[in-house]
């Protein structure tokens, strides 16, 4: 079995009189998260998402990555508009840095807008941006562009794929996408736009090849409401259940099955509360009246008559259900016989994190209920394999080419294409920054372009092109902190006190700033539990998160931090 790969496609001298479209992917093809792919006829340039993705472990110091747009910046007087899919992190979130570069309109729905607003005011870029509010089933004209949205249904509200009409033929780009047959909102998969384009013929289907891996249909998202509704009705004191803050359906129907229970919900975690009043304000999510219980007045509240909905399904270092699970959360603890429902998948790589997070939960004799093995608490919000067949079958495009997952998913998704025989031309793998060029006369292998991954502290919207340049900006303009602590696992009492190492950061009053970080190491560990101090995770981060506050507040610097636990 053989794809048209970098390998079988031949690069030949194109008649330049001949109508072309380029596709750029920049983002997306090879690993999960960085959405990014910048189409061009002629001068016109349009650019479907704008995703970040979280760093890995060893990108010690970065917050976030996204993806490298040195190709956007070289053509910034042809790029026409940024056109969302949809409004998660890996399709939305790096617009605020993108957007410093490229000020252009951003085409979204009105919940993807939403979302965009709220992380465009933040970054201060909210009155100099664009916005165009689009409808499912509708079209706008962007330059030799027509695009039309088309609903589907995927863990989040307001989403669309685009049919994207230019002179060479129409592409269709699927975004995420599952086939929902009874979605909560009653907002359908419009299979009958898809089949409408396949009918009319199509250039280029590109795919979502997440779940590519599963076989079969992936169920509904009204799968979760006999398991979950089960486990809220029989719980012997509180419930907390954690999702992922953007999944609304999931938050719509565990308030419906609070309120069938006869109990009232409370929303804990910046995300959760800041994406619920979002929803809740373009009525896409309803709260009944005197159903909601502010997060200050949980502890005081009827155990037995509360759903505590919390972020933080991904054992994030500092996030809310991290921090209720070592019971150092202002408003929210776990007792003996709570019920605790992890209703989110457990992302590849955040499984040590979780599991240790989940250890706590069992420690205080909490009910904890992570997986599918006794009901379904939880369902994918991406295609499994049946459910692509179809769509390939539907739209039966000319060419194929699988997109949104790491390589072994692009190509399964390809061998799945040839599989079902439903491709008239060729099935096409590619990878970041691997351009092709539609011609009325086939398709071409062109140059590559630029790609990779930006770093990015977001704290100061600073872009780092590789971490080890990164690393020495770092050292050489602020230097680096190394703090080194003995702790004993078993009393969490330090030893001695903390050894604190600086390059590049000492002034005049440099003993004096040693003292005052040593005294914040000090406090840090003392108010912390025992489980804290017994989690290496958690207590790093709470020591590097207040010796970064001090010192930048001490010497408007921000220093490489690298706390270090010694057990004794």
């Amino acid at each position: 079995m053989r794809f048209g790969d970098d390998a079988s496609l031949t690069n030949v001298s194109l008649n330049k009189s001949l109508q072309s479209l380029t596709v750029i992917p920049l983002g997306g093809l090879g690993e999960f998260g960085m959405n990014m792919m910048a189409l061009r006829f002629g001068e016109d340039i349009i650019v479907i998402d704008a995703g970040m993705m979280f760093p890995e472990s060893e990108l010690l110091g970065v917050d976030l990555v996204i993806p490298d747009i040195t190709y956007l910046k070289q053509n910034r007087a042809n790029v026409r508009a940024i056109v969302l899919t949809h409004g998660h992190e890996d399709h939305i979130g790096a617009l605020p840095y993108i957007l410093r570069d490229l000020n252009v309109p951003v085409y979204g729905t009105r919940f993807t807008l939403a979302l965009v607003k709220k992380r465009l005011e933040e970054a201060g870029l909210l009155q100099s941006t664009t916005l165009r509010e689009v409808l499912p089933g509708r079209r706008v004209e962007i330059g030799p562009y027509e695009v039309e949205f088309i609903s589907v249904t995927h863990s989040t509200i307001d989403c669309v794929a685009l049919a994207i009409r230019t002179p060479v033929g129409v592409i269709i780009h699927t975004g995420d996408f599952k086939i929902d047959q009874t979605p909560v909102g009653g907002v359908p998969f419009d299979l009958h736009a898809f089949a409408r384009y396949g009918n009319e013929g199509v250039l280029a289907l590109f795919s979502d090849s997440t779940n590519v891996e599963r076989p079969g249909f992936t169920p509904s998202e009204r799968a979760i409401v006999p398991r979950i509704e089960e486990l809220c009705r029989s719980a012997p004191r509180r419930v907390i259940l954690s999702c992922f803050a953007s999944s609304i359906h999931r938050i719509q129907q565990v308030i419906d099955i609070a309120s069938r229970v006869g109990r009232k919900i409370a929303f804990v975690g910046r995300s959760m509360v800041d994406n619920v009043e979002i929803a809740h304000s373009l009525e896409c999510l309803r709260i009944p009246d005197g159903m909601v219980v502010r997060p200050q007045d949980i502890r005081g509240f009827d155990p037995k008559k509360i759903v505590i909905l919390a972020s933080g399904s991904q054992a994030e270092p500092m996030s809310s259900l991290s921090r209720i699970a070592v019971d150092n959360h202002r408003f929210v603890s776990v007792d003996e016989n709570d019920s605790v429902i992890l209703s989110a998948r457990i992302i590849p790589g955040n499984e040590k994190a979780i599991f240790r997070m989940l250890d706590h939960m069992f420690r205080r004799r909490a009910l904890v209920y992570y997986d599918n093995s006794a009901g379904t608490i939880h369902v994918s919000g991406h295609a499994s394999q049946e459910e692509q067949k179809l769509l390939l079958q539907l739209v039966k495009p000319k060419y194929f080419i699988p997109v949104h997952g790491e390589y072994r998913h692009l190509f399964r998704h390809a061998a799945l294409a040839h599989q079902i025989g439903c491709v008239s031309g060729e099935i096409l793998l590619l990878e970041d920054g691997k351009t092709i060029e539609f011609t009325e006369d086939g398709v071409h292998r062109r140059d590559p372009v630029t790609a990779g991954r930006v770093c990015v502290d977001s704290g100061s919207l600073e872009e780092i092109e590789e971490v080890v340049i990164r690393d020495r900006k770092h050292l050489s303009e602020d230097g680096v902190v190394v703090s080194i602590i003995a702790i004993d696992k078993h009393t969490g009492k330090m030893e001695s006190h903390p050894e604190i190492v600086t390059r590049g950061l000492m002034s005049d009053n440099g003993q004096e700033l040693i003292a005052g970080a040593r005294a914040v190491i000090i406090n840090t560990v003392e108010q912390s539990n025992a489980e804290e101090k017994s989690d290496w995770g958690v207590i790093k981060e709470k020591i590097r998160v207040d010796l970064k506050r001090y010192i930048n507040k001490h010497t408007s610097k921000r220093p490489l931090i690298l706390p270090v636990i010694l057990e004794v």
